[in-house]
């Protein structure tokens, strides 16, 4: 399977992927998981939000076990970053099966549209549309860096982009989630350990600042006759890491747009990107605020204009304790070890999951601590050893 997945839009330059919402990439990772399920004879649907499900048993009976994650990546990311949990997926499955378990669940096997949000700027898209979480007209506003509309790229691709929104019948048949991830952090690598049991998500959102100054040309306009948004926009990245280092949380401009975007012109506009994230909704609050102060007096001084918008956010996601304990009762019982919680930074579809039914993840150590790199990694050993997590964990969860 994996060897199978690999190559699908891996860019031969960077040797990262780019697998973005409903393009050819996109396509592609489609094909490949209908084909993994159709080799297993599993039922497979697509539903209204474009999300991939796979199913073994009657999803109608309810109290189903759902495990998976997505397939999409974010420019130039790594292999493992949502594949591992969908190609893990289908390999419990095969263990199971080995094994001879006999089900009294419904199984199923999902993946996730634009969890990644790289090609229209917010986070789970499908999940949040499942959930109800992002409205239809919200939905409709969303486009990518080309202008073109959400609705507009599914139904290039081949779906009809008219029944989009929250999906209560499905959530409904649903008992429990189970995500399997790659950790995006060295705590089990520090630990020793090759899988853990995630405990919660930090609150975390993306802000856009918009800096508003003069166009003008680079070399005949004296410095002091300047509008120049740039600037200000410097200084605010500078300000997001100072106050994210004071605080213990995180802060980063990630990504940048400038017009007129000539070498030989003073920008105009730029528009900047914030991700920021902290273990505390306070914590997070005072960051935020002390960056939108410093950028406020740094476009004064600069007679530049600012706007800043919340363009989303996700508040802190305890995942449910008892399907939590449960884990980790199922994967100490025959070995009395105690596999480690663990707290994380990054956003997931269980995250979003989690207000409408009991979630919980899996994480699968990184050696390198690296993510949305090419560097993401994980050995094939530490692999095998989250397969047969998971396969356990379906295995006391779902079997008759």
């Amino acid at each position: 399977m994996w060897r199978q997945l690999q190559p699908i839009g891996r860019h031969p330059g960077s040797h990262g992927y780019r697998r973005f919402a409903w393009t050819s990439a996109d396509a592609d990772c489609r094909v490949w998981f209908r084909e993994q399920a159709e080799l297993r004879g599993l039922a497979y649907e697509v539903d209204r939000n474009g999300n991939q499900w796979a199913w073994l048993g009657d999803p109608a009976a309810g109290d189903a076990v759902v495990t998976g994650s997505h397939l999409d990546s974010v420019p130039d990311g790594g292999a493992f970053d949502g594949p591992l949990g969908v190609v893990s997926s289908f390999a419990a499955l095969d263990e199971l099966r080995a094994r001879g378990v006999e089900f009294g669940r419904p199984l199923g096997i999902v993946n996730f549209g634009d969890e990644e949000g790289a090609r229209f700027g917010l986070a789970c898209v499908g999940s949040r549309l499942t959930s109800g979480q992002l409205t239809l007209a919200q939905a409709h506003r969303l486009t990518d860096g080309d202008g073109i509309s959400l609705p507009k790229a599914m139904e290039a691709a081949g779906y009809d982009p008219d029944g989009i929104g929250g999906d209560d019948e499905r959530l409904d048949r649903i008992g429990a989630f189970v995500e399997l991830h790659v950790e995006q952090g060295r705590a089990l690598d520090l630990s020793g350990d090759q899988v853990g049991i995630a405990s919660a998500i930090w609150p975390h959102g993306r802000w856009r600042f918009d800096f508003r100054g003069e166009a003008n040309h680079a070399g005949t306009t004296r410095l002091v006759d300047r509008r120049d948004p740039m600037l200000s926009y410097a200084e605010t990245v500078l300000a997001a890491r100072r106050e994210a280092r004071l605080a213990g949380a995180v802060a980063t401009f990630g990504k940048i747009s400038v017009e007129p975007n000539g070498v030989n012109a003073i920008p105009s506009l730029v528009r900047g990107w914030l991700d920021s994230r902290a273990a505390e909704q306070e914590t997070l609050d005072t960051v935020i605020a002390g960056i939108e102060k410093a950028a406020h007096t740094y476009a004064q001084e600069h007679g530049v204009e600012l706007d800043v918008v919340r363009e989303s956010f996700t508040p802190v996601v305890e995942f449910d304790h008892a399907l939590r304990d449960e884990l980790a009762r199922i994967l100490g019982k025959d070995t009395g070890l105690t596999v480690p919680v663990l707290g994380t930074g990054a956003g997931h579809d269980a995250g979003i999951l989690s207000g409408r039914i009991p979630t919980a993840m899996l994480f699968v150590r990184n050696p390198t601590g690296i993510s949305h790199s090419p560097a993401e990694s994980a050995t094939e050993d530490d692999c095998v050893a989250g397969v047969r997590a998971l396969a356990d964990v379906l295995e006391g969860l779902a079997r008759a």
